[in-house]
């Protein structure tokens, strides 16, 4: 499985805070044996967020784009309104489920406008930017990853929960 990985902050890619979060998923990205093609921090911009994401997409390097912040109400967070400009097609679920398990610790899960969508065969999901929201949504994320790549490299005969998944 090949990631790339966008952190979005104005203050992490002005170098004045550390980018803990996109640091955190390359780790876990990698932990998890799978391979970090591209890692980028932007500011807070969508021409900074979108060339990123339609050019990992397009370059068919890559099967998942994990992006970390700018996903709250803040008027500079911008992240899903970029997403969605370069998505062919959407994938709600991802998020609504992230934010389910988000709304188990905090009630500010709820201020999440996560999008989650696919360009081409990749996959692009919006994480907080928040480092204990990134350990919290992984877990959740990462094992349907590869069944989701499976029906979108065409084989849809491969129904088959991943390991770790609820069979009910």
């Amino acid at each position: 499985m090949n990631v790339a990985i966008l952190t979005v902050s104005d203050r992490s890619a002005a170098g004045d805070r550390e980018d803990v979060s996109g640091l955190l998923i390359k780790e876990r990205i990698e932990a998890h044996g799978w391979q970090v093609q591209f890692y980028s921090i932007v500011p807070d911009e969508g021409s900074e967020i979108e060339k990123n994401l339609i050019q990992w997409s397009d370059s068919g390097e890559v099967d998942l784009i994990l992006t970390t912040g700018g996903t709250g109400i803040s008027s500079r967070d911008i992240t899903p309104e970029s997403t969605l400009s370069v998505i062919e097609r959407n994938v709600p679920g991802i998020p609504e489920v992230l934010r389910q398990e988000g709304l188990k610790k905090t009630p500010h899960a709820m201020l999440s406008r996560a999008v989650a969508g696919i360009r081409g065969k990749t996959i692009i999901v919006n994480l907080p930017g928040i480092p204990k929201a990134v350990k919290e949504s992984l877990p959740v994320l990462l094992p349907v990853i590869p069944h989701a790549i499976t029906l979108l490299a065409g084989d849809t005969d491969s129904h088959e929960l991943p390991r770790n998944m609820p069979t009910t």
